[in-house]
């Protein structure tokens, strides 16, 4: 073989192997060369095992029969239909930064349309939510990024010594102020926010097809003491703090009108809105703050009536059909 045929080999190799790498960056099973990978789907976003039993229980989703999932960086993303659309859902775990990665994973290595995240969640608004209702947040806030004042500077917007007990007082801990976010996204300097609210065109639709949904209100013989129902037009508080402490979620409702809490939906939203991505929350209400637990039922049956939300939510959302069909 002449030298010039050898680097032309070389060189013919060089460009296949880049390629080959630029595909598998865009596609975590290039080297299948499944269509039904490399497609536009929505992104289903749960947080618990008890969120996916209850997706499991429904019978609903129908994996793909070629690559039904995909492990990537310890997650494992689903592949298949819903309702007859196409889907990947991913259990992202706890918390915000468990949460902000899965779905930076999710959008850039599957071509995702939206968002779709639904789990459980803390009522800060008996009045209005109680253990097994579904809560449709108009907007999200995180309120776990605080700015801790020094004791004796001004007041902030949570003093801690006004919850003294028996009597209000100076306390030690002084005070705190909220901080915003710092929100990045392509072609927008960055902002500082503090709610983010879900796609507009979303909610409306979600408004529309929700609002008489038939929710569950039994669960392996044990019955809720009330029909659960769809709660629109609230908003939620998240963290990475796990609320049961009653005067806190009353103080949070109180300042922000907040009705749920829960650790994942803001940095879920934060994600999507820096991707340029539409997306929605669903939770359903596990308990109230403060309260007794309610039981296990009662926990199963927000993760099973938040799913059947998002369900309904998804079979109302347009997506193509597979090139390769």
């Amino acid at each position: 073989m002449s030298s010039v045929n050898l680097v032309v080999m070389v060189v013919g190799l060089l460009v296949l192997a880049q390629q080959s790498f630029q595909m598998s960056l865009r596609n975590p099973v290039a080297e299948t060369n499944n269509c039904k990978i490399d497609f536009t789907r929505l992104g289903l976003v749960l947080t618990s095992d008890t969120n996916e039993k209850a997706l499991q229980d429904s019978g609903l989703f129908t994996p793909d029969a070629e690559t039904p999932y995909v492990d990537i960086a310890g997650r494992r993303f689903h592949i298949g239909t819903l309702n007859a659309r196409f889907i990947v859902y991913v259990k992202i775990g706890g918390n915000s930064v468990n949460a902000a990665i899965a779905v930076q994973i999710l959008l850039n290595r599957f071509r995702i349309q939206g968002i779709i995240h639904f789990g459980s969640a803390g009522s800060l608004d008996e009045k209005s939510i109680v253990p097994g209702d579904v809560s449709v947040p108009l907007a999200v806030a995180f309120t776990g990024a605080w700015n801790w004042k020094k004791f004796g500077s001004d007041k902030g917007a949570l003093n801690f010594g006004e919850f003294n007990y028996p009597v209000n007082g100076e306390n030690l801990l002084a005070s705190v102020d909220y901080d915003t976010i710092k929100l990045f996204s392509k072609g927008h300097s960055p902002q500082d926010v503090f709610w983010f609210p879900s796609t507009t065109s979303w909610y409306s639709a979600a408004t529309q097809v929700l609002q008489d949904l038939e929710l569950s209100q039994c669960y392996d013989g044990v019955c809720l003491p009330s029909k659960p129902k769809i709660v629109l037009g609230t908003k939620a508080s998240s963290s990475d703090s796990y609320i049961k402490n009653k005067a806190y979620g009353e103080f949070l409702h109180e300042v922000f009108n907040v009705s749920t809490a829960d650790q994942e939906s803001a940095a879920v939203a934060w994600t999507s809105l820096s991707n340029e991505k539409p997306f929605i929350v669903i939770r359903g209400a596990s308990n109230v703050a403060g309260e007794a637990s309610p039981g296990s039922h009662a926990s199963y049956l927000a993760s099973y009536n938040a799913f059947l939300a998002a369900a309904k939510f998804i079979e109302s959302i347009p997506t193509p059909r597979l090139a390769c069909e």
